[in-house]
């Protein structure tokens, strides 16, 4: 039974989680193209990769497509910046507002401490936060919220009894939930598919049975006489298969013969098809699953991967949401509050399609024709806003170079300056955020 397990269900979450990937955010309006804005998009930037988040917000994505919530938690730390950290709902849980699906009213995480062989536990209000520790390994929160049996308030720094002010006004925890629409505490992407797993590792356990008592041919004999061990009184068997042995009997009337071996096929069918239904209930494309693509073209690939797109934007759309919360705590940890109410926030992520360098190409050319600006093209190709940033100088620089090569005597373009001042101002940002960092330190 052990060997008959395959993890088809698996694959149902790893299908979209590898197509969701952050590129950035925009914190402007769409026709803000003031140096704010930038700054902005910069500073988000730097909390981003401050956190590690290229990498750990497939944890975040993950955790929410498998377990039906994730959270992150937005926190200051001893420098002053935020400190964005994943977490689970092993470990997580939050109470909404009253007639809010989004506004929360608190937020509790209880962890093992195993340096201090403790279990510790943090409660947000949006005024005020709580710490509590006990010896037990396993407690509960029984009764009302004043009687917590076996609990310890803990001493903190900046801390009475326990409870210290929440600076930030809020609690603090980025919220993401997968399909809200079948269930408001979160339904994982496999949970559709349970059944039909279950189905599948069923049909291969019945098909390894077969495999192992009737998958190969049974012999038989008869009008044998068999003889038997004198001293056990044991039949003997006085044939046993081998390639080059040859049966032969003195009696005339013995027969040999053998049974027909099972037929695997209907096993192997009744696997396909459960895979089949799989597929298409959780939308993940066929080749995905069965691994086998033959005389199949662009177009037939491009159309078996459309449920498994729009499935990932339909996600992109919710995440989006929960990450722009998530950057608007970490701002105001910052103190930045209008970059903390900046309702106009972006999310911005890669294309979940797959798409060939000539096709991305020949649609930036016809995009130009249209009158698409240059960075917009460049989004649409795929590039990071890092790199637009970079190219965008560099683009500036092959103009200058192709003007001097002409005339000598040209000053230099003006997109040149323009790019140069926004790559000096992101520059001196961050040094002058880094020298606050030090200061303050």
């Amino acid at each position: 039974m052990r060997d008959a397990r395959t993890n088809w269900a698996s694959l149902v979450i790893d299908s979209p989680a590898e197509r969701l990937h952050v590129d950035g955010f925009r914190f402007g309006e769409p026709d803000d193209d003031s140096e704010d804005a930038r700054k902005a998009d910069t500073d988000a930037n730097r909390i981003w990769q401050e956190n590690s988040l290229d990498a750990d917000a497939d944890l975040v994505h993950y955790g929410a497509l498998s377990q039906r919530r994730a959270f992150v938690l937005v926190e200051k730390g001893d420098d002053g910046r935020p400190v964005l950290t994943h977490e689970t709902p092993r470990q997580v849980a939050v109470e909404y507002a009253q007639g809010s699906r989004r506004k929360l009213a608190a937020g509790l995480k209880m962890w093992r401490d195993d340096w201090n062989n403790t279990t510790r536990a943090t409660l947000w209000l949006p005024n005020r936060i709580y710490d509590f520790t006990t010896k037990s390994d396993r407690p509960v929160f029984t009764g009302r919220a004043a009687e917590l049996r076996g609990w310890d308030a803990m001493a903190l720094p900046n801390a009475r009894d326990g409870e210290r002010p929440n600076e930030l006004l809020t609690v603090p925890f980025g919220v993401f939930t997968n399909r809200r629409n079948r269930r408001f505490d979160g339904f994982a992407e496999h949970e559709d598919v349970l059944s039909i797993q279950n189905r599948i590792n069923l049909s291969l356990i019945n098909l390894i049975a077969a495999m192992k008592y009737g998958a190969f041919r049974q012999r038989w004999a008869s009008g044998l006489e068999v003889d038997e061990d004198p001293l056990t009184g044991e039949k003997l068997q006085p044939y046993k298969l081998d390639i080059k042995s040859l049966w032969t009997s003195g009696d005339p009337e013995t027969k040999f013969g053998e049974f027909a071996a099972t037929d695997l096929k209907p096993y192997v069918s009744a696997v396909q098809a459960a895979v089949q239904d799989l597929a298409a209930i959780s939308r993940t494309p066929p080749h995905y699953l069965i691994g086998a693509v033959v005389n199949v073209s662009g177009d037939a690939l491009k159309a078996a991967e459309t449920g498994l797109v729009s499935k990932v934007r339909d996600r992109q759309r919710n995440y989006g949401e929960s990450w722009e919360q998530t950057m608007r705590l970490a701002f105001r940890v910052l103190g930045d509050e209008r970059r903390a109410t900046a309702w106009s926030a972006e999310t911005v992520w890669r294309d979940p399609e797959s798409r060939s360098i000539a096709e991305l190409a020949d649609a930036a050319a016809k995009k130009a024709t249209a009158g698409v600006p240059w960075r917009q093209r460049m989004e649409d190709m795929g590039y990071t806003p890092t790199e637009i940033s970079r190219m965008e100088v560099d683009r500036a620089t092959d103009a200058m170079n192709a003007q001097t090569a002409t005339d000598p005597t040209a000053p230099p373009p003006a997109s040149l300056n323009d790019a140069r001042t926004r790559r000096d101002q992101r520059t001196v940002i961050g040094r002058g955020a880094e020298n606050d960092d030090a200061n303050a330190a």
